[in-house]
């Protein structure tokens, strides 16, 4: 099987409409021309709540008392914050070039955050049930994909440094009781989100072939 690059990109600050803009051209192009190399997209966002395809949204307490725009798309999961000093990765990966698991590809994502994460000596984990990146009981990573022909967007929104408060407004991912943490609280170090993602560029450069293990292992049996 002929194996599809990976591209990586830090956009910088990105409002919430322009980054999802550019996820479906990219979803648009890829589906035209199956050849188009998968993107990981590394991004900022001015502050923004947003849920997913559910008519559930109880995660959100309302909506009156939001101090910053909400907006539904279409990615799974409950009510979340994005805003300065969270990283956001958002892969537009074809998953039929890597054996069509969804399951396996959160858990590469959560494998890239724990390794990630490892690098500052902090030892995250998942936890069974949620998805998601945990340090103890309190969480650093949240994930949350959309899927449509197989070509992967959305993704993961890492707290690296900044203010968590915008978070005690909703339920985030509908967990009662949850603490959210970041890399900075957790380290007291100060990282930027440009540093952080530089890092996850390499990292997630270095790790793609993980991911499409299981199809070329397929492909050469066949």
């Amino acid at each position: 099987m002929t194996c599809h690059l990976l591209q990586t990109r830090w956009l910088g600050r990105v409002n919430y409409p322009e980054g999802l803009g550019l996820q479906e051209e990219i979803v648009t192009q890829k589906r035209r021309d199956p050849t188009t190399a998968d993107t990981i997209l590394f991004l900022e966002h001015d502050a923004v709540y947003t849920i997913g395809r559910t008519p559930d949204q109880a995660s959100l307490r309302g909506t009156s008392h939001l101090s910053y725009p909400l907006f539904q798309t279409n990615r799974g999961g409950q009510a979340t914050y994005h805003g300065p000093g969270q990283l956001m990765g958002y892969p537009i990966i074809d998953l039929s070039h890597c054996g069509q698991d969804l399951h396996k590809y959160l858990r590469w994502i959560e494998d890239l955050l724990i390794e990630f994460l490892r690098n500052f000596e902090l030892s995250a984990t998942r936890r069974t049930g949620l998805t998601g990146v945990w340090i103890e009981d309190r969480k650093i990573a949240s994930i949350g994909v959309g899927v449509r022909h197989w070509i992967t967007m959305h993704g993961f929104a890492l707290n690296i440094c900044g203010d968590l408060a915008p978070f005690a407004q909703i339920t985030p991912c509908g967990l009662a009781n949850v603490t959210m943490t970041s890399l900075e609280k957790e380290t007291d170090r100060n990282v930027t989100v440009a540093e952080a993602a530089s890092m996850m560029q390499q990292l997630a450069q270095s790790r793609i072939h993980r991911l499409r293990m299981a199809a070329e292992a397929h492909t050469i049996n066949i």
